[in-house]
């Protein structure tokens, strides 16, 4: 299994702590969020990363560089004149997932800005049973952004801010849950993905929602999770891997 993890984010929402690194080289309790990542993707097994970087991309190089990636192969997706957003960024590493010419199995996408205790093997394996093209990791807590799903946990519309929802697919009910950073995607989507430039996974997903792909919830409810696109989620985030609330390595 191969992974990537969108690394590019200029880290508006960190700084200071990213005024002079990119967001990825921040730290948590003496680890830096790529590493973190790293190593929880390598204890599932997985070996292969491509990451794509952009704010400060020559420290992430050097960075991955003197530690020996980690005993993994990482390659690099520069994104040197134009954030190209989560689709983007994605539909740029393409390759990775397309090499040799033929299919791949289901790889992982995952923000470096992340933190969490999700089992990836058991997400892997509900991806597969349900058939999925992509799996999305969700949670019930509060966002201004969030996915609606229908009673068999299909995507079927998103709501933002105080608009009404956008519903790309009828359903009879709905639950509004808030994705959190963590996909996993069958490879045949990378040749379905007609956006271009800089563009939202999300609005792949809900385009290939709406005809009849598809797009999977994963409850994550049981597992611990913390965005740390802040300073103070950092602060938090150390605070619970001290108290062991959740291990990094």
């Amino acid at each position: 299994m191969k992974a990537m993890i969108l690394a590019a984010g200029l880290g508006m929402r960190l700084r200071p702590l990213t005024n002079d690194r990119p967001k990825a080289l921040v730290e948590v309790a003496g680890h830096t969020l790529l590493e973190i990542n790293l190593r929880r993707l390598a204890g599932f097994g997985i070996r292969e990363v491509i990451v794509n970087v952009h704010h400060f991309a020559d420290m992430v190089v050097d960075y991955l560089r003197k530690n020996h990636n980690f005993g993994l192969r990482v390659e690099i997706s520069r994104e040197d004149d134009l954030l190209l957003d989560t689709g983007g960024g994605l539909k740029k590493a393409a390759w990775f997932f397309q090499q040799d010419g033929h299919t791949q199995a289901p790889f992982l996408v995952h923000n470096v800005d992340v933190i969490s205790s999700i089992d990836f093997a058991r997400m892997l394996q509900f991806h597969r049973d349900n058939h999925a093209l992509a799996t999305l990791a969700v949670q019930p807590r509060e966002t201004s952004r969030r996915l609606l799903f229908d009673e068999d946990n299909r995507l079927c519309g998103r709501q933002t801010g105080t608009h009404g929802p956008e519903i790309v697919r009828p359903a009879r009910n709905t639950v509004a849950l808030a994705f959190s950073g963590v996909h996993v995607i069958s490879p045949r989507l990378l040749d379905m993905i007609s956006e271009d430039g800089v563009f939202s996974i999300i609005a792949t997903y809900l385009r290939l929602a709406a005809g009849g792909e598809p797009i999977s919830a994963f409850r994550a409810d049981v597992y611990y999770w913390r965005d740390l696109g802040k300073p103070e989620n950092i602060t938090q985030a150390t605070q619970d891997v001290e108290e062991g609330v959740v291990t990094i390595s």
